[in-house]
């Protein structure tokens, strides 16, 4: 691959999660204007059955938009891991652009949202998904650039342990507190030091593979 191919693979699967950004973020606009007419706030109100369950198939069918673009994008498994969560982060903080720029929210990245539905709703403030998607961006471009350089992304028995980790603990952060996504209660204080140790767990994860694969080149 040449350097006009990657840099041309970066910018389209970048330009597809800015999109994908825009597109949620109109179909939020739309559901404010419905649900939350003057600004949004906890407690969450009710949806009707239909909606969620509308609202759920749309979220599970967007992570399959990503998976499709990832396989076309990419030529091997961990290429296209990389274009998954590079389009992932991309999608996901242009999201909150969006939204700034149609409803001038967040008001900062402390302004609570609801995150995702599957398979519970996730809560969460706004510097939670961002400190995230900002990893899954790095790592993505990184783990491509690599790839184009012919260095095999192999993650080790270590890198598994501490990214399933990571996992864990920022989805218990997220979905938790059951009262506040479920039964319309105020929410409890986020827990951020969760988020803070899941973020480093993440960095670990990566870190670590992506230097043995500098070693192994």
């Amino acid at each position: 691959m040449n350097k006009n191919n990657l840099t041309g693979k970066i910018l389209w699967v970048s330009i597809f999660g800015i999109t994908m950004g825009f597109f949620e973020a109109s179909v939020v606009v739309y559901l404010r204007a419905i649900y939350y007419p003057d600004g949004f706030v906890f407690p969450l109100k009710l949806f009707r059955d239909y909606i969620i369950a509308v609202e759920v198939f749309r979220e599970a069918a967007s992570i399959f938009m990503l998976v499709a673009v990832a396989a076309l994008a990419g030529r091997r498994i961990w290429e296209r891991f990389a274009c998954f969560i590079l389009a992932f982060g991309i999608w996901d903080v242009f999201y909150y652009v969006f939204l700034k720029i149609t409803l001038d929210w967040p008001s900062s990245l402390l302004e609570w949202d609801v995150l995702f539905l599957i398979p519970l709703p996730w809560i969460g403030p706004v510097i939670a998904p961002v400190s995230i998607a900002l990893l899954m961006i790095v790592a993505g471009i990184l783990i491509i650039c690599s790839s184009h350089k012919g260095h095999d992304f192999r993650p080790t028995i270590m890198s598994w342990v501490l990214a399933l980790g990571g996992i864990i603990i920022v989805l218990y952060s997220f979905m938790y507190d059951t009262g506040a996504t479920l039964h319309q209660q105020l929410p409890k204080p986020y827990r951020y030091e969760l988020l803070i140790l899941g973020d480093l767990l993440f960095i670990a994860s990566f870190l670590i593979s992506y230097f043995k694969m500098g070693k192994h080149a």
